[in-house]
């Protein structure tokens, strides 16, 4: 089990791109977040295991339809299991 905290730049907000994050995640068994920043990133949050991790980072490199990614960031982390199941937050 492991953590990843990502955040997505480009053409990400506006586009379902959370609402996307959501579906990828909960279908990859992921728990964890996903909300859009004031700078017009997207911010994520996940963890479970480390290959649905690397897919659900690997889909965020081209984003929903809509979506332009310019650039992703990544910062892997120790599973922590404070998170539950995987939500979009608004905060």
């Amino acid at each position: 089990m492991r953590r990843v905290h990502l955040e997505v730049h480009g053409w990400v907000q506006g586009v379902a791109f959370r609402a996307h994050t959501v579906r990828e995640a909960r279908a990859l068994g992921l728990a964890g977040w996903v909300r859009n920043r004031s700078d017009g990133s997207v911010e994520i949050v996940a963890e479970g295991d480390e290959l649905a991790l690397e897919r659900l980072r690997d889909w965020c490199r081209e984003g929903p339809p809509a979506a332009r990614v310019t650039r992703l960031d990544e910062r892997w982390l120790d599973h922590i299991g404070d998170v539950g199941p995987f939500t979009i937050r608004y905060t």
